[in-house]
């Protein structure tokens, strides 16, 4: 289904990028979050926790290193931005010498040759707020996967990148907006790890 920002109340709900990956990973994770506002507990989950301690540190170590060999002209630690659909902190926001702007995120993890679709996605909402937020373009994001030496990865973003996930947002806004009970993940076997594993009938 086709959404449009046009027909659909903006001011309903501010989407952050963990919102989003979850929204795409399963709809009834908006509806369960947004309609019928029954929060989940993130604070228990172990990588959660590990991420704010990395935050923390990286904000106490790291605040004056820029990038030179990718073209870092300047850089700005722990943005936070907002447009009317989307919100969310960026660990920093890299001025390149292209003239155009980068998101970078720092990953407790250690990095495996690939790149799973949620880091696109986020990357993919910072680029929107950067574009909107400081009107220059957005091209690319970077990763620092911590757990392995600090290694720095580049996202590709694109335009049609961006617009999926606008597409998405529209969607999740469609659901609180019109109180719509939506269909559930295919990925059945990953559903044991879900807060709303009791409440939900697949």
């Amino acid at each position: 289904m086709s959404y449009s920002f046009n027909k659909i109340d903006l001011n309903v709900v501010s989407i952050t990028p963990s919102e989003l990956i979850e929204h795409i990973y399963c709809a009834r994770y908006t509806y369960f979050m947004y309609v019928l506002r029954i929060p989940q507990y993130e604070e228990k989950y172990y990588k959660v926790l590990k991420g704010r301690e990395l935050h923390e540190y990286k904000e106490k170590t790291n605040t004056e290193y820029l990038r030179k060999r990718i073209g870092v002209k300047n850089k700005y630690n722990l943005v936070y931005l907002s447009n009317d659909y989307l919100r969310g902190e960026i660990d920093e926001i890299l001025e390149l010498s292209d003239g155009t702007m980068a998101p970078l995120d720092y990953k407790f993890a250690e990095y495996k040759d690939v790149l799973f679709n949620t880091y696109k996605v986020q990357s993919c909402c910072y680029a929107i707020l950067i574009e909107e937020n400081f009107n220059v373009k957005v091209n690319k994001g970077y990763l620092v996967f911590i757990r392995s030496a600090n290694k720095l990865v580049e996202i590709e973003i694109t335009d049609d990148d961006k617009e999926e996930v606008k597409n998405y947002i529209k969607e999740m806004i469609y659901i609180i907006q019109n109180n719509k009970y939506p269909k559930g993940t295919k990925f059945i076997q990953k559903c044991s790890n879900c807060t709303y594993k009791n409440i939900c009938t697949q």
